[in-house]
């Protein structure tokens, strides 16, 4: 019999595929073998969907071992004694084929999938270990979907739990920080009790999601999906949906999002969007502040490009389009890459528009972004996905002071407010088990660590005050490696299977310089 999930979406969906419903051998072989677990529609149910978008992380030799082998650490079985060398090429081949049609994931699909794992009234209001609940980290192991709450003051793991499937976009912790969510990408959201230890609720708000954001007063949580293309707003306290913005411009043209972020000064969520020339602030206060937000001095208010009511959409549009971005440390301005990779965007979100651009050539991952001072004036620092060089760039009238060529192209780019250094990798190309070491003051590479040769060295993140930081080797027999961020000297190791972010409780809470939003 069918799990109770796969049932409903075999009922709701299954129209929407009748092109892979036929007797094809391949067909018959997933029915057969797989259906119940990830559904006939290939959606997802007990397993994650598998549809291309979702299984960029698996390369298709790799999806061939896991149905030959099974998946350690999961309810994934092997079907190597089942299945000829044939008919796994050929499941691999029907996986990776996208839907003819896409698929719906509406109010419906997301209330049926909702599910309370404990009772938050129930469940004590203190933590149930003796550490420091503002300096623990949050590391997303990858390698077998578990994350590890860490100690920062001891650096000794309290408890390690199973996630879903391919946790996507850094976790978002509540104000307090006694609550973390999560995204992964084929859609669920997971609310987890940082003080107990468990749980506490999870819903599925898209079928392939980029990332997530808690409002600044802990009340709301934001989702943006690649599929369907949609924004899904949900109550923070257990996950309950309470709107569903559908992406598209004026004009019905409909967009993937890109990123969505929260702009705590603004009482809002700032969103880009892939596919439309348009960045989107929705605001979460009971009454928006025209003063505060800009939303009354917008010139396109009148012309429909702001919604009234409860969580007012603001468009601003633009004339490229934005992936991934950044914002200043006031939350005046955002920063966006542009599509072209040949600049970047700075947008004023008080005025509501593109102010300037930025010349930035080798594709920036501006989610990634940092800023400290320099000379008296705020700088920007961002590595280059397709270029070996950090960008320094003046936020006062937007030049680009420096270039540093780095060993090849990098991913991330960390600091904190009480260190010299800023901290970035060499995630792509030969060189990718190095990271370097920039002085703040003097803008030069100071020295360059190999942590463990031909193993991927890749995101820092330093605890509460900055003594230390701690880097990544993305592999799954991979380690957390600890370092004084003064000395630059190792000091400790943690096995893990392929970490990938570690999140500090106080410097994602409290926004700090140094780290992403």
């Amino acid at each position: 019999m069918l799990p109770a999930v796969c049932r409903f979406l075999f009922v709701t969906t299954l129209g929407l595929i009748t092109g892979l419903s036929s007797a094809a051998p391949v067909d018959k072989v997933y029915q057969q073998h797989c259906a119940s677990c990830h559904a006939p529609t290939r959606l997802g149910g007990m397993g994650p969907a598998l549809l291309p978008g979702n299984l960029k992380r698996l390369k298709t030799g790799e999806a061939a071992e896991v149905i030959r082998d099974g998946r350690a650490a999961s309810q994934m079985p092997a079907f190597g004694d089942q299945l000829s060398e044939k008919q796994i090429e050929g499941l691999v081949d029907y996986i990776y084929t996208p839907l003819p049609s896409p698929p719906q994931w509406g109010q419906e699909e997301i209330e049926q999938s909702h599910q309370i794992h404990h009772q938050q009234a129930k469940l004590g209001n203190k933590p149930v270990f003796d550490a420091d609940p503002l300096n623990l980290f949050i590391v997303v192991e990858l390698g077998d979907h578990h994350a590890t709450v860490l100690n920062g003051d001891t650096f000794e793991p309290i408890h390690r739990f199973e996630t879903r499937f391919a946790l996507h976009g850094g976790p978002k912790y509540s104000p307090s920080g006694r609550f973390v969510y999560f995204a992964s990408r084929d859609g669920w959201i997971s609310k987890f009790d940082m003080y107990n230890l468990k749980t506490v609720a999870e819903i599925r708000a898209g079928i392939n999601t980029r990332n997530l954001a808690v409002s600044a007063d802990g009340r709301y949580v934001m989702v943006g999906n690649y599929l369907p293309h949609t924004l899904v707003l949900l109550d923070a306290k257990d996950l309950t949906p309470i709107r569903i913005f559908d992406v598209e411009d004026k004009q019905g043209r409909s967009s993937r999002v890109s990123a969505v972020y929260t702009a705590p000064p603004r009482g809002s969520f700032i969103a880009a969007l892939k596919d439309v020339k348009e960045v989107w602030e929705i605001s979460y206060l009971d009454e928006p502040e025209p003063v505060a937000t800009g939303y009354m001095h917008d010139y396109r208010y009148e012309e429909g490009y702001m919604d009234r009511g409860p969580f007012p959409l603001r468009r601003i549009v633009l004339d490229d389009y934005l992936d991934d971005f950044f914002f200043d440390q006031d939350y005046k301005h955002l920063i966006g890459a542009a599509r072209n990779a040949n600049n970047g965007q700075v947008v004023n979100l008080i005025v509501g528009r593109k102010i300037a651009d930025i010349d930035l050539q080798g594709l920036p991952h501006l989610g990634s972004g940092i800023s400290w001072e320099y000379e008296g004036r705020t700088v920007l620092a961002t590595p280059n996905l397709k270029k070996g060089e950090v960008s320094i760039i003046d936020m006062q009238n937007w030049e680009t002071i420096k270039r540093i060529k780095t060993h090849g192209p990098g991913f991330f780019m960390r600091s904190h407010k009480n260190s010299p250094y800023a901290w970035v990798d060499v995630f792509f190309g030969p060189n990718k088990d190095e990271v370097h070491i920039i002085d703040k003051a003097t803008l030069e590479i100071v020295r360059t660590l190999k942590p463990e040769p031909g193993k991927t060295a890749a995101h820092v993140e330093f605890d509460r005050d900055g003594r230390h930081a701690l880097l990544s080797i993305w592999d799954e027999e991979g380690y957390v490696i600890v370092y004084d961020a003064k000395t630059l000297e190792e000091v400790k190791r943690l096995p893990m299977n392929k970490p990938s972010g570690k999140y500090n409780v106080y410097n994602k809470t409290r926004y700090t310089e140094g780290t992403s939003h």
